[in-house]
């Protein structure tokens, strides 16, 4: 609804607009001067007392009447993020709870005159402009400035206190084993690999098949050291392993942390859980502040391996380092273990490349791979120039290697082409991998849906695997498998086999580069090792040889649907349950056990007047094209005549095939039988 004033878009709109600004820039020269907290309140009521009684006001659509409410407007740069089922997977990877407005076609953002990401405007009642911040680390500036207006217009009584109900996407979601998965690494010396189970705010250790052997973290975020079974993340995402050690960038609390599997101990090597601004660094631990670590990668130097751990730290534009053993990086002065200092990038927003590591620029780096040998070099995906760079490990010469283009401002130059250097265009890649066996690096192009390899010798880029359109199809060959913004890639089994971070599809899928297969790793829990406690053996139901086996028609489904199975069992005439026996019922399908991640899968019978309703719910990302699901029932009655009792068992064999094309939300399945 518009309220009075000067229409968005109108004649008068840009004088408003003038006049908003200049009263904006007015107060922010005289919050630097202000010496107390009192005073800088009183500046912003008078600012806003000013701005309120202004007779013309720029006015744009009111959210809500009386009350207030936090609306993201969200203006795309890339095209990927104009598309709405991205914006959701986005609102729900980084846990926005306020509603979110897609401007696709930058509409707002013209004509607020918006020149920046993120820029900040808080609206009064009449729906007119008040204040507006641009650039982040705004967080106390913009506190004071609502509880001033709030205060402000509750004593004009033009707003109300009362409850805004909201009904959040992410609580329509089904349980998965993974959430928006950010970075993977593995250890190839044992084949076990580390994820980083970012939704989940935890790091999962498997095995190559996929099998969990620890959870570490979640389900809820936090920042806690401590024994591997107490220790929390928040949103981790680049991942290291090697030697029963494991490094996190641990993004949301800004550390750095280390996971110590023989000792089962978590601890920060650095970060103090703040967003730091520290352009430099020089402190150890806990003392240096760091800003938003995306990815990691081992270095060396001198005749140590891998003492080295470099940081893309994107929230500074940076390539940063922390020293795991005493050392200096050549030119540089020594330094003692565990300190950690900038080493490439001057902290603008910027694709500049330069002999002089510190004066080159970067743009939210968020993935690292190192090459040793004759190559030597860091490869970084920096994502907002959607460009590949290299810094060299022997001097810091920072390089284009491709995507982008030459003027180091322009970070717009994006697209999806294949080609050499600047001529091969990406679009916000995330995750980059070395393959030393091929001397190939392999790109997680995020936005194109892509996986590229890069051949550095001669800077040719090509598509290996993706359509380039968001999807989830894996199958016999490159040419036809989909992926939905993956956000990383690793390289393992000695270079036959690449993993990708599916982060939207919450899947890790794997490349076959020989046979140039695309697969699904099924994640199952069924080796979890809790590390705080003894393993407990879990009681296990088995039905008697004798059991009969009854076969259902097969049942089409598809993921994220609800079946409800409900047990009709008739005892012979006179015959009822035998009280304190363990009669129960249990879900099953051998070779299959992440259909029941999150769900229950077994369960007791005490009665049979009343049907038993099991409820079962089939995975969001389905693994196989089809299963036969067991359904067993175990009861144990007595007959009220001849009191003989005896134990019998059902086994209720219901195919599935999976299918989207199936429409139903929730299939009711009777299991009937008479004894």
């Amino acid at each position: 609804m518009w309220d009075g004033g000067s229409k968005v878009g109108s004649p008068l709109a840009a004088v408003a607009m003038a006049a908003a600004f200049a009263a904006q820039a007015e107060l922010e020269d005289a919050l630097r001067a202000a010496d107390s907290p009192v005073e800088k309140e009183r500046l912003i009521l008078r600012s806003l007392q000013k701005i309120d009684g202004r007779g013309t006001d720029l006015s744009v659509p009111e959210f809500e009447e009386d009350g207030l409410v936090i609306v993201g407007v969200h203006s795309a740069k890339f095209p990927n993020e104009k598309v709405l089922e991205n914006i959701q997977s986005a609102v729900l990877r980084y846990n926005i709870t306020h509603p979110v407005v897609n401007d696709a076609d930058a509409n707002l953002w013209q004509e607020l005159q918006v020149t920046c990401w993120p820029t900040l405007i808080i609206l009064g009642p009449r729906g007119n402009m008040l204040f507006t911040l641009t650039g982040e680390g705004h967080k106390d500036k913009l506190f004071s400035f609502i509880s001033v207006t709030l205060n402000y217009y509750k004593e004009k009584g033009e707003i109300k206190d009362h409850g805004i109900k909201l009904k959040l996407y992410k609580n329509s979601l089904p349980p998965s084993s993974l959430l928006f998965l950010g970075k993977i690494t593995v250890d190839n010396s044992t084949g076990k690999l580390a994820i980083a189970d970012t939704g989940h705010h935890r790091i999962l250790v498997t095995k190559g098949n996929g099998h969990v052997l620890q959870s570490i973290g979640g389900p809820k975020s936090g920042w806690k050291d401590g024994s591997i079974s107490e220790a929390t993340f928040s949103s981790p995402q680049g991942i290291l392993m090697k030697d029963n050690i494991i490094y996190v960038a641990d993004t949301e609390n800004h550390a750095i942390r280390r996971i110590d599997l023989t000792t089962k101990k978590v601890s920060t090597i650095a970060g103090t859980g703040v967003q730091g601004t520290d352009l430099e660094g020089g402190k150890t631990g806990v003392e240096q502040s760091i800003s938003s670590p995306w990815d990691l990668a081992f270095g060396s130097i001198g005749n140590t391996e891998d003492n080295l751990l470099f940081i893309a730290m994107a929230g500074t534009h940076q390539i940063w380092v922390i020293f795991l053993e005493d050392g200096k990086l050549p030119g540089r002065t020594e330094c003692k273990k565990g300190t950690c200092i900038s080493f490439a990038g001057s902290g603008n927003e910027e694709n500049r490349n330069n002999s002089y590591p510190h004066k080159a620029g970067f743009a939210q780096p968020s993935g690292l791979s190192a090459a040793g040998g004759e190559t030597n070099c860091l490869f970084v995906a920096d994502s907002e120039s959607s460009t590949i760079r290299s810094v060299s490990l022997k001097d810091g010469v920072v390089k284009n290697l491709v995507g982008g283009e030459r003027d180091p401002l322009n970070l717009f130059a994006f697209g999806d082409v294949d080609g050499i250097g600047i001529k091969a265009k990406l679009q916000h890649p995330l995750g980059v991998a070395w393959n030393e066996k091929r001397n190939q690096l392999y790109v997680a192009d995020s936005y194109n849906h892509k996986i590229k390899v890069i051949d550095p010798k001669t800077k040719q880029c090509m598509t290996l695997t993706g359509t380039g359109k968001a999807g989830n199809v894996i199958g016999p060959n490159f040419n036809q498998a989909t992926f939905n913004e993956p956000g990383d890639v690793c390289v393992g089994e000695n270079g036959n086999v690449v993993y990708v971070a599916d982060t939207n599809n919450h899947q890790i899928k794997v490349l076959d580069l020989e046979m140039e297969t695309v697969s699904v790793l099924p994640i199952t829990f069924m080796d979890v090792v809790d590390s705080s406690q003894p393993m407990k053996t879990k009681k296990v139901y088995r039905l008697p040889k004798s059991a009969v086996s009854v076969q259902k028609t097969p049942l089409v489904v598809r993921p994220a649907q609800t079946l409800q199975f409900h047990l009709k069992i008739e005892l012979p005439e006179g015959a009822k349950l035998t009280e304190g026996a363990p009669s129960f019922w249990s879900l099953w399908a051998e070779g299959n056990e992440w259909l029941f991640l999150g769900q229950k899968n077994e369960g007791e019978i005490v009665h049979l007047d009343k049907e038993t309703e099991i409820i079962f719910l089939v995975p969001a990302q389905v693994q196989t094209n089809g299963l036969v699901l067991s359904i067993d029932v175990c009861l144990y009655f007595c007959s009220k005549n001849d009191n003989i009792c005896q134990m019998k068992g059902i086994s209720f064999k219901q195919p599935l095939r999976f299918s989207s094309a199936c429409e139903e939300t929730i299939s009711k399945v009777d299991l009937s039988f008479c004894f």
